[in-house]
């Protein structure tokens, strides 16, 4: 926390700097323009860090978003004589809307699909732009761009962008420290595991396409302003390409990042112009340096200088308070009910009419052989896979329909066969996410009460002590445990465990053991899969076995493992 703060002050202290400097210090107008490219560069870079950096969307229409401000600007002030500060944020307005328009229309694609989509956004743009020459002027572009009053002099618009820089790249970085931008770094790790933790994905990427898109507006506009003039080819898709390159070279995950990346490469064709006598040797050297800050700096330099003077996190030492299991309860007996469950992946039936009962603060297994549906059933009683037939209940509500985040906040927690973890987060991040979904009525209290809840479920799995630590330095069996206390701190009315003991030797199987009794005893209920029968027979009061996505028995433990049909499915008819 203290930390935190320090970054704060020092953050408003650099950018106080900045807008006194911008305000006092004199500059020739050549200079001045350099510095007001690079500023209204750095905003709609900043928007990159958002989509990209913390979401993971590719997003190649920058520019035409750069554009839409910059031309409501020109457009509003010029044409309709309307005053600057309604035409800054009316291009906002658009840019925004615009993106979400788009993403609504192409976010569920993703990965190159989207990418070529926001390419086509940009081309259809410029064609737009350069065509429509009534509206947009055509390829002469606009002139005489008025300046607002107070801000007619270059002196104190500069200021007025180093103001407004200070600002939205504030928003940025805390904005990954914040409920939003946690989903959003959820989702670029791992959608399933964001999903399943109760983060509504597309509606996140959808967010962070339109944030991104309203910060692209809010950055044409400023430059429409400082430069008086705009035209078509000034927001081409190879400006697009440049903003991206900023983005990724000074590191896209950070604010700081994107601004470094900027001035870079705004900079560098200055600092070379004594080769550009020589054009073919000023691009290669150009290209060159480019090429050897990504290729020795994959994470960008800002991501290169933090990792240099990154320090282990101080554990946590606050107080730790007892994990607290208070899921909603009905007063019905079963807290999970599944009838009928069918799910066919074109002609193949994967799970065949299942039908199982899950009891109240008990532990049941579901088990069966290699490729008798278990997977799939838990995949389809959470949401991740849509049901052909059947109808899932969680405490008495029917939520075959809801898809999976909402059925985590309706009360289903669970771990995934292979670990799903976010792994761009410390194991303390990892568990806040799982803690903050929607109905958990044990985080209200903001920030420390997610905190607690989260240092608390690690500290109920033994790992308390390093809640700060990245999940790359964790072994496996303590990343299954990070696992189960993000599912935990979701306190859930039903916890779903796929095949936790996979892949752990004796000592840790057996801590598991006791991790699942000390669970049980706590009242939560457990729906367990996994092919260890010593833990199954230990830990579960109840059984349902599958085979060939059919159930085959159902019951108390020990009257189930006796069974004929049971020791067939798992050692053959001979």
């Amino acid at each position: 926390m203290r930390r935190s703060v320090i970054g704060q002050v020092a953050y408003v202290l650099a950018a106080a700097a900045l807008v006194a400097l911008a305000a006092n210090v004199k500059t020739d107008a050549y200079v001045a323009n350099i510095l007001m490219q690079a500023m209204t560069y750095a905003i709609a870079v900043f928007g990159l860090s958002i989509v990209l950096g913390l979401c993971g969307q590719i997003n190649l229409a920058q520019a035409a978003f750069f554009a839409l401000g910059a031309y409501s600007v020109a457009l509003g002030t010029v044409d309709y004589r309307m005053p600057f500060w309604l035409c800054l944020p009316g291009g906002v307005a658009l840019a925004l809307v615009s993106g979400a328009a788009l993403g609504l229309s192409t976010l569920r694609l993703g990965g190159h699909y989207l990418a070529m989509v926001t390419i086509s956004f940009q081309q259809i743009l410029t064609v737009v732009l350069i065509n429509a020459i009534r509206f947009t002027h055509g390829p002469d572009g606009v002139g005489s761009i008025p300046r607002p009053n107070g801000f007619a002099s270059g002196q104190a618009f500069l200021a007025l962008v180093a103001a407004t820089l200070a600002v939205s790249g504030y928003f940025v970085w805390r904005l990954a420290d914040m409920r939003l931008g946690r989903a959003m770094r959820a989702v670029r790790d791992n959608e399933l595991a964001a999903s399943a933790g109760g983060v509504d994905v597309f509606r996140t990427k959808l967010v962070a396409f339109a944030l991104a898109a309203a910060l692209g507006g809010l950055g044409g506009g400023l430059f429409a302003g400082g430069f008086s003039y705009i035209s078509p080819d000034q927001f081409a898709f190879s400006d697009s390409i440049v903003l991206l390159t900023m983005a990724l070279l000074g590191g896209v995950s950070s604010p700081v990042g994107s601004a470094i990346g900027t001035s870079l490469l705004i900079l560098i064709p200055e600092w070379l112009r004594f080769l550009k006598s020589a054009p073919g040797l000023y691009l290669a050297v150009y290209g060159l340096i480019v090429i050897l800050i990504i290729l020795f700096m994959p994470d960008g330099v800002w991501g290169y200088v933090v990792r240099l003077f990154r320090t282990r996190e101080h554990a946590l030492t606050e107080p730790s308070e007892p994990l607290i299991l208070r899921p909603v309860d009905s007063g019905a007996p079963v807290a999970l009910e599944v009838r009928g469950l069918t799910k066919n992946f074109g002609g193949v039936r994967a799970v065949d009419g299942v039908d199982f009962q899950v009891r109240r603060g008990g532990v049941h297994a579901l088990i069966g052989p290699n490729g008798s549906g278990k997977t799939t059933t838990l995949n389809i009683v959470t949401g991740l896979y849509r049901a052909t037939a059947g109808a899932v209940f969680v405490d008495g509500v029917d939520v075959t329909a809801l898809p999976a985040h909402r059925r985590a906040a309706a009360g289903l927690a669970r771990t995934f066969q292979n670990i799903r973890l976010f792994r761009s987060m410390t194991a303390l991040e990892n568990v806040v996410v799982g803690a903050e979904r929607d109905g958990n009525a044990l985080v209200e209290g903001g920030r420390d009460a997610l905190h607690r809840r989260a240092r608390a479920a690690l500290d109920f799995v033994g790992l308390g002590g390093r809640a700060g630590d990245p999940i790359p330095s964790f072994s496996y069996g303590h990343q299954r445990l990070i696992e189960i206390a993000r599912a935990l701190a979701a306190n859930p009315t039903v916890l779903l465990l796929d095949e936790p003991a996979a892949g752990l030797n004796s000592s840790e199987k057996r801590a598991l053991k006791d991790l699942l009794d000390r669970i049980a005893a706590k009242g939560l209920t457990i729906l367990l899969i996994d092919h260890d029968m010593t833990l199954i027979a230990g830990a579960a009061r109840r059984l349902t076995v599958l085979n060939f996505g059919r159930r085959i028995a159902d019951g108390e433990t020990a009257d189930v493992l006796r069974q004929p049909a049971v020791a067939s499915a798992y050692l053959g008819t001979s």
